[in-house]
């Protein structure tokens, strides 16, 4: 229900957000959602400090629910494109699809269409890499972690290998579950993420112009 509720807030909040200036529209699941935590205090929220800090008029939506999975993104997404026209789609997905041992060819083919469909309404994208634990076997470990670089090298989309570096193995900024980084980690992932987002945005605004 706080998931929902959570996600219910931030789709409203970024209709009346979005008339203001440009959308940055985040697609994840618990890792941007903020599960375990106040929104507030997740890394997609610091996102929308750091975009005023630095001068951006955009606006975040966070459109991330967790346990969600690529198809469920892939699903969804057009009715979030509709509704928000972003300038910058951010997709955070595939850790559940890991978990749940989905074969990597339909992951990558889920987030090809969201990449597409993305692209088709003018937005630029950013992918953000995960990885998943090793006993999984190597051989779909590598093929899982294959699936952000082969289409970051195939469409030319900019991403980041792994946007858990720095947390997933330390304990003190993971929650008890030993899935989900905790609040002290919220800042790491922001800027883990944060080089390629202001990347991305510097590279439109310059092309506008």
């Amino acid at each position: 229900m706080r998931t929902i509720l959570g996600l219910f807030l931030w789709l409203n909040a970024g209709v009346a957000l979005a008339a203001s200036g440009p959308t940055v529209l985040v697609i994840g699941d618990s890792l941007s959602a903020g599960y375990g935590i106040d929104v507030d205090q997740s890394w997609t929220a610091l996102l929308q400090a750091r975009l005023e800090e630095k001068g951006y008029e955009h606006r975040v939506v966070n459109a991330s629910i967790s346990g969600d999975t690529t198809q469920g993104g892939a699903t969804r997404i057009s009715s979030a494109l509709e509704n928000f026209g972003p300038e910058l789609v951010i997709l955070e997905l595939g850790g559940n699809d890991g978990l749940r041992g989905i074969a990597p060819n339909v992951m990558k083919d889920n987030l090809q269409s969201m990449i597409e469909a993305s692209r088709e309404v003018g937005a630029s994208v950013v992918l953000l890499g995960i990885r998943i634990p090793s006993n999984y076997g190597e051989r779909y470990t590598k093929a899982f972690e294959a699936v952000y670089r082969d289409l970051a090298a195939q469409l030319g989309v900019a991403w980041i290998e792994f946007f858990m570096q720095g947390i997933a193995l330390n304990k003190a900024l993971m929650q008890e579950d030993g899935i989900h980084p905790n609040t002290d980690a919220q800042p790491i992932l922001l800027d883990n993420a944060w080089s390629v987002i202001d990347a991305t945005l510097a590279s439109r605004i310059d092309n506008d112009n």
